[in-house]
């Protein structure tokens, strides 16, 4: 294939990675009849967007759960809300919550009981505001170097907050969710946040759609054993729910609608 003007060719790879194709950098400075520097430059640049995740070699098509947090918000309403929903039965009145950054935390916001005395704290630019819109609870804002991926503060700042509070229940936001590896995280800082939010919590409730259980995150944030409760979709498999159980987790299933 004859070169093509850079723009044009990057925008036909990015094409390909949004299909869920992964690309090879020698293979298509081939197709394109460039040198695979140019390739290489292309993949960069997408990566920088945000349309891809760089691997040696090429790139592989951006996984949902590593879109920044902006674009997961749209992604799933309905479902995050039957989670939302079912989670919001086990807050009491007078709790200290935590909700972890994360775009189904988000959706728990509007379920959190009425007039029941909370204060909710949060790493997240989002769930902040959410959270302020609802004038019966009381927000408690975690502070530091907000990360654009993870969608708040996972910092040293952060951690140190954290590390002086104590939480009668948290809500871990999960890039993925397996009885094997436990509760992953796609960056190495938020892991270790989320670790630190397990050391300050009495209890820890996982809200998990059922992609999170085929997901591959590279960091452990938690295994099993350290979570109470996990709330799933009702269209979890039983294989999955048997896994989930065997490793020690008590499961909430929401109903089917």
């Amino acid at each position: 294939m004859d070169a093509e003007l850079p723009h044009a060719r990057r925008d036909s790879i990015a094409a390909r990675l949004l299909n869920g194709q992964p690309v090879v950098a020698t293979a298509l400075a081939s197709e394109f009849g460039v040198s695979e520097d140019a390739i290489r430059r292309d993949l960069r640049a997408l990566a920088a967007e945000g349309r891809c995740r760089r691997v040696y070699g090429g790139a592989l098509p951006l996984s949902p759960a590593l879109e920044p947090m902006a674009a997961r918000i749209r992604e799933g309403s309905d479902r995050k809300g039957g989670l939302a929903r079912a989670a919001a039965t086990v807050v009491k009145a007078g709790e200290m919550l935590f909700l972890d950054s994360g775009s189904t935390n988000l959706t728990l916001v509007e379920f959190l009981p009425e007039d029941a005395d909370l204060t909710v704290v949060t790493n997240s630019v989002e769930i902040a505001g959410a959270i302020l819109r609802r004038q019966d609870l009381r927000l408690i804002v975690v502070g530091g170097l907000a990360d654009p991926f993870v969608g708040g503060c996972v910092d040293a700042a952060a951690l140190q907050t954290v590390a002086r509070m104590r939480f009668d229940h948290a809500f871990l936001g999960a890039c993925s969710v397996s009885a094997e590896f436990g509760i992953g995280a796609f960056h190495f800082a938020d892991a270790t946040f989320k670790r630190a939010i397990l050391d300050a919590s009495r209890h820890t409730v996982v809200l998990a759609t059922t992609d999170k259980l085929t997901e591959q995150a590279p960091h452990q944030a938690a295994a099993l054993s350290r979570v109470d409760l996990i709330v799933l979709e009702a269209a979890t498999t039983a294989e999955q729910r048997s896994l989930l159980e065997r490793a020690g987790c008590r499961l909430l299933i929401t109903p089917n609608d």
